[in-house]
């Protein structure tokens, strides 16, 4: 491969412009730990995270454009590079982290402390940008023209889209504060309910919706192929799977079940029988959905490495601005120092062999996520199957090496964290290298603004995980934390053996069947998994995507409006959690003065949030034009 020497950036080498300034830096720093924050209460929440780096880059444009009157594009790509590096960090940590705190709850192991949590987030993040640094030469510059990045060419349009005009900040601007107040609505003055259910006289299934905006945004953004393969599944659980368990096991006491099936039915409804029996069989099928798309992907994966290996030793020969990246021995110290540390420092429960896992699998899925992303995009590179790779492994060879209990399980998902947030931020650096190649930024600026804003949500992630715990904690409803209870079955499955797997393998074999008949197992997985409400709810803003992009205006500004709404909501509930730790949730709740009937109060919030989705994703840009001329 030679490098690619026609492409001329945006901003030439020997121009020289405002970049890694204090503002930037400030901006930067606030958007990385708000995007991070609204990531891990999505993730958390949904199961599904959703990509920061064009909301990041549509914001920073309106904070220093709009509002501040600064011009530099170069600047705004510092604290898009900032603000998305948050969200890939919070993405990494939510994956597995919770997992030590459910622990923690059954009286396995000691809750982690917010430095350990801050310790392995920050350590995987820095490993996440050092391994990235050699590689860019190979991934960005000399494979331009062949590996298109879609999220950092996308944020590289809307930069230079900012030159022009700052309209499209106000549309997610627009988006935050309305699914804050409808938030603040239905989780502060709890005025609203946050679901509505239907049940079935004489049928033991239940079927009904959320009405919170971020999950409705999450399915306009998946689009809706992804909102159906999650309401199948969710249809399979609550439709079939749990009036099936209760007709044949009514009398029966089933494990892990304690009580009889009629009697938790007569109590709980379906969702105690989903909580007994089915999140094993989504769990099951995750697994199996996370192993399946690794699988399929190991033939891209392993030319992905080697090709990216192999471009290492290649230079680009010149001086240039727009080519200086952080020193080779600046890089291969910090790691090493990183490395020791994993080893070394007391609060990171990883011993040597745990290390050296960490960095041979580490550098390797660096490599991988760095090259799928250019080829396919953030949202569908297999992190969690990587993780669950990882974790398998890991688990394995610390079993084999005399490491047993709640100490390997605790190493296990200290490795595995590490070890998924270094792909995920190695894959976000590579899309924010790719957008600073097509402006012509400085890269060395670059991958110095990726650790700062990597250094600022480690050390909030802590502070947010034990806040949302908290509130409404870990594997509950309002918090199912799927992929981290996920890894910790699968942990406790390998050291002790402890998992219904008459369950598990049913769900492994749905798995199976759906890959055969051409469903995508992952999301079809995660509507097993979660509860239908929550399918459903993704679902409706699929069903909205679907008719906007039948529509002559195409799908106009849904997406970016939908965008706000989702950074919108996670902020209002880290908002709400901060004032229920100071016991002031109670004061505002007025759920007992209005006296509207539940089912009316929510279909009515529920048609608002639609109908305004609909009118953003409605909008043309000619309509826009029309109004600016007026």
């Amino acid at each position: 491969m030679q490098e690619n020497k026609q492409f001329k950036p945006y901003i030439s080498a020997d121009k020289i412009t405002p970049e890694l300034t204090a503002t930037s830096v400030i901006t930067g720093v606030i958007l990385a730990v708000v995007f991070g924050a609204a990531n891990a209460y999505l993730g958390l929440r949904v199961g599904i995270t959703v990509s920061a780096s064009i909301p990041a880059a549509v914001m920073a444009m309106g904070i220093l454009r709009v509002v501040m009157r600064r011009n530099s594009v170069l600047e705004s790509n510092i604290v898009q590079t900032m603000g998305s590096a948050g969200e890939s960090l919070a993405a990494g940590a939510i994956f597995t982290l919770p997992a030590l705190f459910l622990w923690a709850k059954e009286g396995k192991t000691t809750a982690p402390d917010i430095i350990e949590i801050a310790l392995i987030a920050l350590i995987g993040g820095l490993l996440g940008v050092f391994f990235m640094v050699p590689l860019r030469n190979a991934l960005i510059v000399r494979e331009h023209g062949t590996l298109p990045y879609p999220e950092g060419t996308a944020c590289a349009e809307v930069l230079l889209s900012g030159e022009k005009s700052g309209s499209s900040a106000s549309t997610v601007f627009a988006g935050m504060g309305i699914a804050a107040f409808f938030k603040f609505l239905i989780d502060g003055l709890k005025v609203v309910p946050g679901e509505i259910s239907f049940r079935f006289k004489g049928f033991a299934g239940e079927i009904g919706t959320q009405i919170y905006p971020a999950v409705i945004s999450v399915g306009y953004i998946c689009g809706p192929k992804i909102s159906s393969y999650m309401f199948g599944g969710g249809i399979l659980s609550w439709l079939v799977l749990i009036p099936v368990i209760v007709l044949f096991g009514e009398t029966l006491t089933l494990y892990p079940g304690e009580i009889p099936v009629g009697e938790m039915y007569a109590q709980g409804g379906a969702g105690a029988i989903w909580s007994a029996y089915i999140r094993y069989i989504g769990a099951g099928a995750l697994a199996a959905g996370g192993i399946i798309s690794l699988i399929k992907s190991f033939p891209l994966i392993a030319r992905t490495f080697k090709d990216a290996v192999a471009g290492i030793g290649g230079s680009t020969c010149t001086d240039e601005r727009t080519s200086r990246s952080i020193g080779t021995r600046a890089v291969l110290i910090s790691i090493a120092a990183l490395t020791v540390a994993v080893w070394l420092v007391p609060a990171i429960p990883v011993s040597f062999t745990g290390a050296v896992i960490v960095v041979v699998f580490g550098f390797f899925f660096a490599a991988v996520s760095s090259r799928m992303v250019g080829l396919v995009g953030s949202s569908n590179n297999p992190v969690s199957g990587m993780a669950i790779a990882t974790l398998l492994i890991a688990t394995v060879i610390l079993k084999i090496t005399g490491s047993t209990g709640a100490q390997a399980m605790v190493s296990a998902i200290a490795i595995g964290s590490i070890i998924c947030i270094v792909a995920a931020i190695a894959g976000d650096t590579s899309q924010d290298l790719k957008t600073g190649y097509i402006l012509g930024s400085t890269p060395k600026k670059q991958q110095i603004a990726e650790i700062i804003g990597v250094s600022a949500s480690a050390l909030a992630i802590g502070g947010t995980l034990y806040l949302l715990d908290s509130v409404w904690g870990f594997g509950t409803d309002a918090l199912a934390a799927p992929q981290a209870t996920l890894m910790k079955m699968i942990v406790e499955g390998v050291i002790d053996n402890s998992l219904p797997w008459n369950l598990v393998l049913i769900g492994v074999f749905i798995a199976v069947a759906a890959e055969l008949t051409g469903i995508p197992v992952l999301p079809f997985a995660i509507g097993i998994y979660l509860p239908v409400h929550l399918s459903a709810c993704v679902m409706t803003g699929g069903a909205i995507r679907f008719a906007a992009d039948k529509s002559k205006n195409g799908e106009g500004k849904g997406t970016l409006f939908c965008s706000g709404m989702i950074a919108g909501e996670g902020i209002a509930g880290i908002a709400l959690a901060l004032l229920a730790v100071f016991g002031l949730d109670k004061a505002i709740d007025i759920s007992g003065l209005l006296n509207i009937p539940p089912a009316v109060s929510g279909t009515a919030v529920l048609i608002a949030i639609i109908l305004l989705i609909v009118i953003f994703s409605t909008r043309s840009k000619k309509h826009e034009k029309e109004n600016k001329l007026s």
